[in-house]
């Protein structure tokens, strides 16, 4: 059970045009930090770094790092994650996925998601214990998203005005999202600031069941801004609707746009 990252957004990307491009929305040393709530009850958190840009298999990469923590009071969720992922230096699509999730006390999962475009594949491995216990290939027709690429993608199309159904992969599985890109803009209220933010609105389907209960219909706000900053979602899980909030950040001298007036 390590797919708690599409409550965030639940975005991917299709192997076709994408509007917008890497500069200006990857920055490294970007970190943002969510709160996952219900009812106002704090369910967890989610914290995105943006490393260097690095080299998989010879060729440049952007590599991000996201880490899952449940709020320990929490009976019925109890996660603690680290996923890598290694993408495209366009950020649309992803190259290699890794997740170490922590099962039971001490005790680690760790899995391994290997995209390749020339055989059209994807490898998924995982392993318990240092031992390796399930292996998949799954075929493909174009570039996919994983877990923590996700995001990257969203921030990607966001001004686009266009529907999108896409390759997403999910619990070992590959599937589909339709996401909405309408460009609407408007305002956000977060706890985090004393004015309403600037955002651009979008909303979809997860056409499968993650982790919790999450699936169904969603919902999204970024920054209306060269960043595309992540700053508000809602999504189902079997709670109930989930918030997922900005709460802090940290990317040079950033701050969330105000609603001009």
């Amino acid at each position: 059970m390590h797919r708690f990252i599409p409550v965030l957004v639940v975005l991917a990307v299709l192997a076709s045009p994408v509007v917008g491009s890497a500069q200006g929305l990857y920055y490294p040393g970007e970190e943002l930090t969510y709160r996952v709530s219900y009812l106002n009850i704090t369910l967890g958190t989610i914290r995105s770094v943006v490393e260097n840009y690095t080299t998989l298999d010879g060729q440049r990469r952007a590599k991000v790092k996201v880490y899952l923590k449940s709020h320990p009071n929490i009976p019925f969720i109890s996660l603690n994650a680290i996923y890598e992922s290694w993408m495209d230096t366009s950020i649309t699509h992803s190259y290699k996925f890794n997740a170490n999730t922590e099962v039971e006390d001490g005790k680690w999962e760790f899995d391994q998601y290997t995209f390749d475009y020339s055989k059209m594949n994807i490898r998924m491995d995982k392993y318990r214990d240092k031992q390796k216990v399930f292996t998949k290939d799954v075929p493909i027709k174009g570039r996919y998203n994983d877990g923590s690429s996700l995001l990257f993608a969203a921030r990607s199309m966001l001004y686009s005005k266009k529907s999108y159904k896409i390759p997403t992969v999910i619990m070992d599985e590959a599937v589909t999202t339709v996401i909405n890109f309408q460009g609407v803009i408007g305002e956000t209220e977060i706890d985090a600031l004393d004015y309403p933010v600037r955002t651009v609105y979008f909303n979809g389907d997860a056409n499968w069941t993650g982790i919790y209960g999450l699936t169904g219909r969603f919902e999204g706000w970024f920054s209306d801004d060269e960043a595309r900053v992540p700053i508000k979602a809602k999504m189902k899980l079997y709670v109930g609707s989930a918030t997922i909030e900005l709460m802090s950040w940290k990317r040079g001298s950033w701050q969330p746009p105000r609603v001009k007036s």
